[in-house]
């Protein structure tokens, strides 16, 4: 084994976090990405410097559920803007203007408009952050090194620990089938 092939441990390192697999180019990425789903990991995810076509499909991701939640807020802010308009108008201060009807639903639009964009707004947002897990100040892999090319030249696939299939021995002698320049077995720093 040389020593691009060895992992990375510390005497000062605890549990295991999961492993770092690095490829040197988007086609080997592809490839590991289409054999770690197909192993049956549910628990990992690919880094790449770059947007790598197919790579969704490699790692099976699904459509998001967020337009779905967008519409809803959007829906939900519609129906209270017309419900708040109704409520101050034709029950809560009745007022006859010019003998138009206490519900008219024409001048009530605009605000249903700009209700509907701001609440789907704030489902995008809160949507995306409960579905991205976030906010997650810090991330294992933001503690190697090695990660640092991740944004340069290089391709990663991190397996979490938390996976129900991981077992370390298991998981480091298949991460190594994978044809890796690189496999690092993430741990938890002390001073971390």
């Amino acid at each position: 084994m040389t020593d691009e092939n060895k992992t990375n441990s510390s005497p000062a390192a605890a549990a295991p976090l999961g492993l770092l697999i690095e490829f040197g180019d988007e086609h080997a990425l592809l490839d590991a990405a289409a054999r770690v789903r197909a192993r049956g990991f549910t628990r990992w995810d690919c880094h790449s410097p770059f947007p790598v076509h197919g790579l969704d499909q490699a790692m099976g991701i699904k459509k998001s559920r967020l337009p779905l939640l967008v519409i809803g807020g959007g829906f939900t802010g519609a129906g209270a803007g017309l419900l708040m308009q109704w409520w101050m108008v034709a029950v809560d201060y009745p007022y006859i203007l010019s003998g138009k009807p206490f519900f008219a639903l024409p001048a009530f639009i605009p605000v249903m408009f700009e209700l509907a964009i701001l609440f789907g707004a704030f489902a995008a947002v809160l949507g995306m952050l409960f579905f991205n897990r976030l906010p997650r100040l810090v991330h294992p892999v933001f503690h190697s090194p090695r990660f640092r090319r991740a944004s340069q030249d290089r391709f990663f696939i991190h397996i979490d620990s938390a996976d129900p299939l991981f077992e370390q021995d298991a998981a480091l002698e298949f991460a190594q089938s994978l044809g890796a320049s690189h496999v690092e077995i993430l741990e938890e720093r002390a001073n971390a």
